[in-house]
């Protein structure tokens, strides 16, 4: 079925090993290859839920960008905006993963094909159609040059009055917290969501009391500030009111691209009117399940097993 909403986001993805077994990486000896990437994760979240999806992205002309380009293909993402490039390996990481569920990224994405993609190529032809476009701050930490291109996105966007949303999703792995922070105040004046962590936003800003975090909205005129705290749930500041909601209890086998699935739900909600409670309940619920499942996307739910966990539902199996 055809969603009455489409949104755009550009960045890197990768072949991402997942570790046979948890614990130090350096005990493993088998991998399992996956899909990953902060950018894609969003794009496949949002077609999950039932949103038209478009990701622009450049890939390796290697069998690696092949499986990556066949595998958001079967997700039904529009990938026009997905070129193959020949002299730029595919990105790889490898993920450690410990007991708990949390983990470690080892990236290795130097000459990433992502390079490739220059202001010159973001066209106003690939907005056609889209409601919004979501940006990452993984796409800034790849290179400086990523800068300007996404200078160049939020420029079209703009012009065709096309919200935005953002998440810093700090890679410290990538750049400096001062890197950072100076490519963020390029970026977050043209912010309409910002969907950060509670940690993300204190490295970013040093605050962390409501009142300073609403004078930092205020500042950048962010209509919505979205910080998410994991198992303590999530809040929300928007015109001049805190709204929180809890989490939702599960047991966390893999928590990576459970930011990712929370934009995704965010995203979803805030297109079609959700209020301001449901809004944090639905992508807090989206999030959780994320964490039921090993992968980075693997988890990622569709609506209506998004609607059944939050409801509390009997799912019938057999």
């Amino acid at each position: 079925m055809s969603s009455p909403f489409k949104v755009l986001t550009i960045g890197d993805a990768m072949i991402t090993l997942n570790p046979a077994v948890k614990g130090p990486l350096r005990y493993v000896t088998q991998f399992e290859r996956k899909v990953g990437g902060a950018e894609l994760n969003f794009a496949i979240g949002c077609a999950r839920l039932g949103l038209d999806s478009k990701w622009i992205s450049r890939l390796g002309e290697d069998e690696f960008g092949r499986v990556i380009y066949n595998f958001a293909r079967g997700e039904g993402l529009d990938v026009s905006g997905v070129d193959f490039v020949s002299g730029c390996p595919t990105s790889l990481n490898f993920k450690e993963i410990n007991e708990d569920g949390s983990g470690k990224t080892f990236y290795y994405r130097y000459n990433s094909p992502i390079l490739t993609l220059t202001p010159e190529m973001i066209q106003e032809e690939l907005f056609e159609n889209v409601d919004l476009v979501h940006l990452t701050g993984v796409f800034l930490a790849i290179d400086s040059k990523n800068i300007e291109t996404a200078a160049k996105v939020i420029e079209v966007a703009k012009q065709k009055k096309i919200p935005i949303s953002f998440d810093p999703n700090i890679r410290l792995k990538l750049w400096s917290i001062e890197e950072a922070r100076k490519a963020y105040k390029e970026i977050l004046p043209h912010v309409d969501i910002l969907l950060t962590g509670l940690e993300e936003i204190r490295l970013i800003s040093g605050m962390e009391e409501e009142d300073e975090l609403a004078l930092f909205a205020r500042e950048y005129g962010i209509r919505d500030l979205v910080l998410k705290d994991g198992a303590n749930g999530s809040k929300l500041f928007r015109n001049g009111d805190w709204t929180r909601a809890e989490s939702f209890r599960v047991t966390p086998v893999d928590t990576v691209g459970a930011g990712d699935g929370f934009d995704a739900g965010y995203i979803y909600g805030w297109l079609n009117g959700f209020s301001k409670e449901r809004l944090l309940q639905f992508a807090n619920g989206v999030g959780a399940l994320v964490t039921t499942v090993s992968g980075d996307n693997e988890g990622l739910p569709y609506l209506s097993e998004v609607n059944a966990f939050i409801n509390n539902d009997l799912i019938v199996e057999r």
